[in-house]
């Protein structure tokens, strides 16, 4: 396949073996815009030392897609926590146009999407220069990993690939077809706002209106799925009331021992 084609706004850095790639994205984007300006796309065939949120390992050998971008958006740190929101949506189209018909695809709160009610994709938001939520980071780092061809047994939540679920990728064609539909969905929270993207990712994600479980750094909760606010923090409805989250790990009855 010829090199990836992407929309102008990105800088491609192609590398075979990185250690992370939101590490190395980190690297350049702390040599200035110059060096890395908004747009920079880390992309690397394997990962040594893969991450995902709260610092946990993501197995990543080759044949699955690895990708940071570095972005310096005009826009306070709790609004540039969106970016998140942007990728799983960008994730999710993506998968719709390569997947089999048939295949049953869900965004999961806050950085997740899932095929058949296991992850199929991750995404590692990381900020650098926010004294506090209302001030503008330097820059913004969205790191996405979804698995085409393999997959870990052995996590905390049940795990797939692309490749199990009966479609083949290969990793230049996600990379395409992703950064275009990232770009859109970009384009849409800067002309349109939040409240667009908050509506079509709730439309995406199956578990609103159900008992899920969210854990937390100090405690655990159990309730209902209510909907999401107008930043994407999670409501939740539990039985002294609801509680507003704004960080934390769902889980589904069914999936608790899986």
């Amino acid at each position: 396949m010829d090199a990836p084609r992407l929309p102008s706004l990105f800088t491609l850095v192609e590398l075979d073996t990185v250690d992370s790639t939101n590490a190395e994205a980190r690297r350049r984007a702390e040599q200035g815009a110059e060096a890395a300006p908004e747009g920079t796309l880390v992309w690397a065939a394997e990962q040594t030392a893969g991450r995902g949120r709260r610092g946990r390992t993501w197995v990543s050998p080759k044949g699955n897609f690895y990708a940071s971008i570095i972005l310096r958006p005009d826009v306070p740190l709790k609004d540039a926590a969106q970016f998140g929101f942007v990728a799983s949506l960008a994730v999710f189209d993506a998968i719709g146009s390569l997947a089999q018909p048939g295949t049953e695809a869900h965004t999961k709160w806050p950085n997740d999407v899932l095929i058949s009610g296991r992850k199929v994709a991750g995404i590692l938001l990381e900020a650098q220069g926010a004294a506090s939520a209302d001030a503008q980071p330097d820059f913004v780092i969205v790191g996405v990993g979804v698995n085409l061809r393999s997959f870990p047994e052995d996590v905390e939540f049940p795990a797939t690939s692309m490749l199990d679920e009966g479609t083949t990728v290969l990793v230049p064609e996600f990379l395409e077809i992703f950064g275009r539909h990232f770009l859109a969905w970009t384009r849409i929270w800067v002309d349109e706002g939040f409240e667009r993207l908050r509506k079509n990712w709730l439309w995406r994600c199956d578990q609103v209106g159900k008992e899920v479980e969210v854990r937390l750094a100090n405690e655990t909760l159990t309730g209902t799925f209510k909907d999401l606010d107008d930043s994407g923090a999670l409501i939740l409805e539990t039985s002294s009331g609801l509680r507003t989250i704004t960080a934390g790990d769902v889980f589904f009855p069914q999936s608790r021992d899986a």
